[in-house]
């Protein structure tokens, strides 16, 4: 039987689920996570398979380069401003939703730190965890 991941933004317009099997689990330390979040880090949940995520409810966006030169799209509530996913125009078949959006957060099993580069002393992350000063090779 597979697991499904559920989830949505915080005033409930925006919801998601699948029961696709997680790609990737990360914690991201990069710039443009730390705004996003507010705090040091974003949290992700990455599905390789977009399609299999149903998403109802309309989603803001916007947009900005990574370090790879390739965007990135931040969805969000127009609503109640909550992050719910991210895509990447040079891969568009992934979708990463942001941990704490799920209805169990409790599913999210992180695998490595990324972009520590960019990180603080001040956030510390599980030290058993593999770190990559970017995002780790494919």
């Amino acid at each position: 039987m597979s697991k499904t991941y559920a989830g949505g933004c915080a005033c409930g317009a925006i919801r998601y689920e699948t029961s696709g099997v997680p790609i990737f689990q990360n914690h991201c330390q990069c710039r443009d996570c730390q705004k996003v979040s507010g705090t040091g880090h974003s949290s992700y949940v990455t599905f390789g398979q977009r399609a299999a995520l149903q998403v109802t409810g309309h989603a803001s966006t916007w947009r900005v380069e990574g370090d790879s030169g390739n965007e990135k799209i931040h969805a969000f509530c127009p609503t109640c401003g909550t992050p719910v996913f991210l895509t990447f125009e040079a891969m568009p078949e992934l979708i990463a939703v942001t941990a704490a959006s799920l209805d169990d957060p409790g599913q999210f099993v992180p695998q490595a730190v990324t972009y520590t580069k960019g990180g603080h002393a001040w956030d510390q992350l599980d030290a058993a965890l593999p770190k990559f000063d970017r995002m780790p090779p494919g």
